[in-house]
């Protein structure tokens, strides 16, 4: 999981940079691009500090990455175009099965 997290952050960071280009695009992207950075900087910290926690700690956090990954993804689907937006929506999609899995095996649901 770690990996896919190290992946996503790495693209985040990307993000802001690719795209100064006006695009047709909401008018909050850069504002929501920009927060998705930081937000996962935060999932980051959030996930490590809980990684010897009880398992009800971990659950809850778990699902709320789900939230947060559910979140990013929809910023990337409206704020991103072409091959970064492919990419970005495919890394989001990879990690939130990758979650539900884990919230499915270890804490008995889904979400």
């Amino acid at each position: 999981m770690r990996h896919l997290a190290t992946a996503a952050l790495a693209l985040l960071m990307l993000v802001p940079a690719q795209f100064a280009s006006a695009q047709a695009r909401p008018a909050t992207c850069s504002r929501d691009l920009f927060q998705n950075e930081g937000g996962m900087h935060r999932q980051q910290t959030r996930l490590s500090a809980v990684a010897n926690a009880d398992q009800a700690t971990q659950c809850r956090t778990w699902r709320e990455h789900v939230g947060f990954l559910q979140n990013a993804r929809a910023v990337f689907a409206s704020c991103q175009a072409g091959r970064e937006r492919e990419q970005s929506v495919a890394l989001m999609d990879s990690e939130l099965a990758d979650y539900r899995a884990l919230l499915a095996n270890r804490c008995g649901g889904r979400r």
